[in-house]
């Protein structure tokens, strides 16, 4: 077969190759021609003889950004494109931002993590007023391990409002919170199918998690819920024959909490799970797995994708965006980030386990701070035994207060929130000095989140390698302006970059003579697929 040209000729060297692969939503034939190699075509017409410049030895379909991941996946949560905007939590996945993902036929999570319920409600109420019946848009669970109360409260609220998806993230097994979630209004169709009310995600990190969400509900767990019930004999019933969660999201080496995993060797795992869970309970509903975590440039995403991702997650990066809650002093902090400017610091939720979070390091101290406390923590038995020069200093260069006073913040604060934890406190002095250690651990969240100038070296920003890479990307670009960074110009430039990488690939792979394409970023809108 040959190939006639049509408006644009045949290219063989790398520079038209590099130009050819960027128009992704072209068929390519790919070219074979005498003393020039293989080459690539746009368009043009294939004959079986006639006049021709090279011979036609294969060919590209287009390839569509929507395209990229499982087309189950926007099928079943009804969106074009294969994207999701994290639950950034305290609030920094703002509102706004789900709505401006859910306008843009995305989908995105509201951060409820560490925020009282009735702030949650009321950003559940706006969402539902914002986005009537639209089913493409969420708001997360966070596992309480320490407050069940909390945690079944925040599900019945949830349900209460018919929040479409819950991302159920921190879970180290299942609760009867989330396994509610995930049953209640499960109802059998007509044609036989089940159809679920809510939509369960589960951000996890490790193999094992994962296979409790992709397998079925224990049996023990339905029968308490009907017991107490929050659960119907059919919904219970019907359940039993689903995974808890279709949708698993595989969070990588992220910003804040984070097991440092790498993506290429956590992904495969949990999809070789995946399978043995599938067929072990010969399950109709196969679980789609998503990526998550170091996800910040096109490269990044398309190498997600070429694992098998069935849609990626974004997370810190979007604390950038126009719709973060994040105090703009922070997001300047943030986007001067390189990739090595990131520490491990103890985390205010799991201090005493010795949990850390991945911080953000240039410009602040805290997690050189946080770390003084932890080392603290491990060497004294409750507050008293912190004397002279360390208490000084503790109160000095961290605090700014002298510990008698942070204890009777600290104080006031559980009063209204747990008093239990002041009744553990007055029996046990390590347990008060933990929580005088919180007080520092969760304002320095709280301060960077007001853009507190006075307390600046004391923020706690979230921040991954990504952060840095994602600077790098944008340097000097559209991207560049922080008034051009909204939710959806990042994920749309996000996509069509993968698109490109994922291209030049294909090119690679037909032995086509491509090299790394640069994709800088531009002002995108959705273009029909």
């Amino acid at each position: 077969m040959v190939w006639i040209p049509g408006p644009y000729p045949a290219v063989f060297d790398r520079p038209g190759l590099l130009d050819c692969a960027r128009r992704i939503r072209q068929p390519v034939h790919v070219l074979s021609a005498p003393g020039r190699g293989l080459g690539a075509g746009l368009g043009g017409q294939v004959a079986g003889r006639g006049p021709a410049t090279a011979t036609v030895v294969g060919m590209l379909p287009p390839v569509y950004p929507e395209w990229l991941g499982d087309r189950t996946f926007t099928r079943a949560h009804q969106v074009r494109f294969p994207y999701i905007a994290g639950e950034m939590a305290t609030g920094i996945a703002t509102t706004d931002l789900v709505i401006a993902m859910a306008r843009a036929d995305m989908l995105g999570f509201f951060g409820s993590g560490g925020l009282p319920l009735e702030r949650v409600e009321q950003a559940v109420t706006t969402l539902a007023r914002a986005l009537g019946g639209r089913p493409n848009w969420g708001v997360n669970l966070l596992h309480s391990p320490g407050d069940a109360r909390l945690e079944n409260g925040a599900a019945e609220m949830l349900l209460r409002h018919g929040v479409p998806c819950v991302s159920a993230s921190a879970f180290m097994t299942l609760t009867p919170a989330v396994v509610r979630c995930a049953a209640a209004g499960l109802r059998r169709a007509p044609d036989g199918s089940v159809v679920r009310r809510t939509r369960v995600f589960a951000k996890i990190s490790r193999p094992e998690v994962a296979e409790l969400f992709m397998s079925p509900p224990p049996a023990p767990l339905l029968h308490a819920l009907v017991d107490a019930g929050q659960l119907s004999a059919e919904e219970a019933e019907l359940a039993a024959g689903l995974p808890v969660a279709e949708d698993i999201t595989v969070e990588a080496d992220s910003a804040g909490h984070t097991d440092r995993r790498p993506l290429a060797v956590l992904l495969p795992a949990v999809q070789a799970v995946r399978d043995r869970v599938v067929e072990r309970f010969g399950l109709r509903t196969i679980p789609r797995i998503g990526a998550a975590g170091g996800l910040g440039t096109p490269r990044g995403v398309a190498a997600a994708f070429a694992l098998g991702a069935a849609y990626v997650l974004t997370g810190s990066v979007n604390q950038l965006s126009v719709e973060s809650g994040q105090s703009d002093d922070a997001k300047a902090m943030l986007a001067g980030a390189d990739i090595a400017d990131v520490a491990m610091a103890p985390a205010a939720d799991m201090f005493e386990l010795g949990a850390k979070v991945q911080v953000l390091h240039r410009g602040t101290m805290f997690a050189n701070r946080a770390g003084l406390l932890y080392e603290a923590y491990r060497r004294h038995g409750g507050l008293d035994d912190i004397v002279g020069a360390e208490r000084a200093k503790l109160e000095r260069d961290v605090f700014g207060l002298a510990l008698d006073d942070v204890w009777r913040s600290t104080a006031e604060y559980w009063q209204t929130r747990d008093p239990g934890q002041l009744t553990r406190a007055q029996n046990d002095p390590k347990h008060r000095m933990a929580l005088v250690f919180r007080w520092y651990l969760g304002n320095s969240g709280r301060w960077a989140l007001a853009g507190d100038g006075s307390r600046r070296t004391d923020y706690q920003i979230w921040c991954g390698p990504a952060m840095g890479a994602f600077n790098r990307w944008v340097a000097g670009s559209f991207l560049a302006e922080p008034a051009n960074r909204t939710v959806v110009q990042i994920a749309l430039n996000l996509l069509e970059g993968a698109a490109v990488v994922t291209r030049a690939h294909q090119f690679r792979t037909c032995g086509l003579p491509v090299g790394e394409p640069v994709f800088p970023p531009r002002r995108l809108a959705p273009e029909p697929s």
